[in-house]
């Protein structure tokens, strides 16, 4: 009678299972990473002022009016001050001549002016030195819009 051994292999079956504790592992270590680097990482809070929060105009600041067309003029924020016309490349000498450390600066732009020339007259004030800027809004067109959703 012959044996029923043959040569080892009859013994041994194919394993056709995968093995994921490797998978589980890897998995395990990302998540405490995650959670590790979460807390560090800060979200970027805007914080956007209402027409509500910007009732009250501190002090008595300087406005830089920028008509539809593009023109700029200054003025003192006071009972009886005029605008005065200027050329656009003295604005930042003219604002610095007229303002103080304490002294404000509000922009009153027309609804009509591109928001890139906005913009860039901030950007040229606050590179030169004007600290504190602000937008000027119109508070009673405001609440008279209907609110939309």
């Amino acid at each position: 009678m012959p044996s029923v051994r043959s040569h080892g292999r009859a013994g041994r079956r194919m394993k056709a299972d995968i093995n994921v504790v490797p998978y589980i592992d890897v998995m395990l270590v990302l998540l405490v990473i995650f959670m590790v680097t979460a807390p560090l990482i800060t979200p970027g809070l805007i914080n956007l002022p209402s027409v509500g929060q910007a009732s009250d105009v501190p002090a008595k600041p300087l406005e830089v009016q920028i008509s539809e067309d593009g023109q700029v003029a200054l003025r003192m924020r006071e009972a009886g001050a005029t605008p005065q016309d200027i050329p656009r490349d003295q604005l930042v000498d003219q604002v610095r001549q007229r303002i103080t450390a304490e002294t404000p600066v509000v922009i009153a732009a027309d609804g009509k002016v591109p928001y890139e020339t906005v913009v860039k007259i901030m950007d040229e004030l606050r590179s030169n030195g004007v600290t504190r800027l602000g937008l000027l809004v119109d508070q009673g067109a405001a609440a008279q819009e209907p609110k939309k959703r």
